[in-house]
């Protein structure tokens, strides 16, 4: 059984605990943060979807291991997988030193700050022990899942086009008040659609991008056209820039040659297919969200020693790659190619 780590209990690594108490061969040895009162289950940062980090994870437990020191927990040898829910500016220093000790490790997005970063965390995993994948929860969401084998049978035909949709207010607290850290909601909300973009369809030739900055310095609400040859129109929006208030939404909607695919997480059945000539009807999908789906995938590869075959450091530091072009585009009015 896999002997787990969990660094950082925001809500991540809240969302990421509630998820491991799932899966009956998670095996959660230890848990860090610098606050004592967060390690203790004192406070605790709730989700911006419903579920999601409700503190199910029993912090209490005599045989749980506590660390307010990250690399104090990494180093320990009785851990053999690090699950890394840190702030942006923290992920190459923990997770070089976590592949460097030969742990598996597992890390939320975005995979980090600039190109420059993630080229140094790729090169991390050249030669270590561990395998490594980031938390891409979307290519792991069921209704996502879907959709995604949908475009690669053609059932419905070619795609016509893709719209993406995911805006929320601003979480108003911690490191995501400071738009050099964070990177706006560009890198840290927009990047799960251009993630399922490139997912979808590969590396666009280039994007175009409008948006503005109002609760940080970086951009916080953008709205990106991806140029590609054979798919007329794909587009995402996202921001964290709403009032107060306003709450989350999650959408997206699909135009193939034979049927329309709509998803929209706020709706008692968040999927509906429209056909030619057919009722419109809810697509079931297996329940849980991407975060239980992805760590479970991960675990599996773990006990297999199997590299995924997706959502690796290299995959994302693609998508880190695209979005960054994106706020390029912003600053510039200007199309950027990803030639």
């Amino acid at each position: 059984m896999v002997r787990i780590g969990v660094l950082g209990l925001g809500t991540m690594g809240n969302t990421h605990l509630d998820a491991y108490g799932k899966i009956a061969d998670a095996n959660i040895v230890a848990v860090c943060d610098i606050d004592p009162d967060v390690l203790s289950g004192k406070n605790k940062t709730e989700g911006n979807i419903e579920g999601q980090a409700k503190g199910a994870f029993d912090l209490q437990s005599p045989e749980l291991k506590k660390f307010t020191d990250g690399m104090e927990m990494i180093n320990d040898p009785d851990i053999d997988m690090i699950d890394i829910c840190l702030p942006t500016p923290e992920h190459i220093r923990y997770a070089v030193a976590a592949l460097n000790a030969g742990k598996h490790t597992f890390m939320e997005k975005p995979l980090a700050r600039t190109v420059a970063d993630t080229q140094q965390l790729i090169d991390a995993t050249a030669n270590a022990k561990g395998l490594n994948m980031c938390a891409l929860c979307m290519r792991f969401w069921p209704q996502w899942v879907w959709l995604k084998e949908q475009v690669e049978k053609q059932t419905f035909g070619k795609v016509l086009s893709a719209t993406f949709k995911r805006v929320a207010s601003h979480p108003g607290r911690g490191f995501y008040l400071n738009g050099g850290e964070c990177g706006g909601a560009a890198l840290d909300l927009h990047i799960h659609d251009t993630d399922f973009v490139k997912y979808l369809f590969g590396m666009p030739k280039s994007v175009i991008s409008q948006g503005y900055s109002k609760e940080t310095t970086a951009v916080d609400h953008l709205s990106t056209q991806y140029i590609y040859d054979d798919i007329p129109l794909v587009t995402a929006e996202g921001g964290w820039s709403m009032t107060d208030g306003f709450g989350f939404q999650m959408l997206y909607t699909v135009n193939f040659e034979k049927a329309t695919a709509v998803f929209d997480i706020g709706k008692p059945e968040p999927l509906m297919l429209h056909q030619v000539d057919k009722e419109s009807v809810a697509v079931t999908c297996e329940p849980e969200m991407g975060y239980y789906h992805e760590i479970k995938y991960f675990l599996e590869c773990v006990k297999n020693n199997t590299m995924p075959s997706h959502a690796t450091f290299a995959d994302a530091a693609e998508s880190v790659k695209i979005v960054l072009a994106e706020v390029q585009s912003v600053q510039t009015g200007l199309p950027v190619s990803l030639d």
